[in-house]
């Protein structure tokens, strides 16, 4: 199974090469006020994607750490459960 994944791994690799030799063109992006810049494509799409990538992870966080303390919230309340259920016991148990 480990080979497949590395055989896996190698085809999505050479696919990938293969499409950036192929897309080697220089292209322009024109912004405004005359600036522009020029590069080949595939980096133009290399950056466009791991732009979005970090857009997205940081659209994710905010849900990511609320979550977060969500839990330790809950695991704070469970302890103080255990330790009242350990409590009552003791006071049942001496009576």
């Amino acid at each position: 199974m480990r080979y497949l994944g590395w055989l896996l791994k190698g085809a999505l690799f050479i696919l990938l090469l293969g499409f950036a030799a192929r897309n080697s063109d220089v292209v322009t992006l024109r912004y405004y006020l005359g600036y522009e810049w020029q590069a080949p494509l595939v980096l133009v799409i290399l950056v466009f994607f791991v732009a979005g990538a970090a857009v997205g992870v940081a659209a994710c966080m905010g849900y990511l750490f609320r979550q977060r303390r969500e839990l330790v919230a809950f695991r704070k309340n469970e302890q103080a459960r255990k330790i009242l259920a350990d409590v009552s016991y003791q006071a049942d148990k001496d009576t």
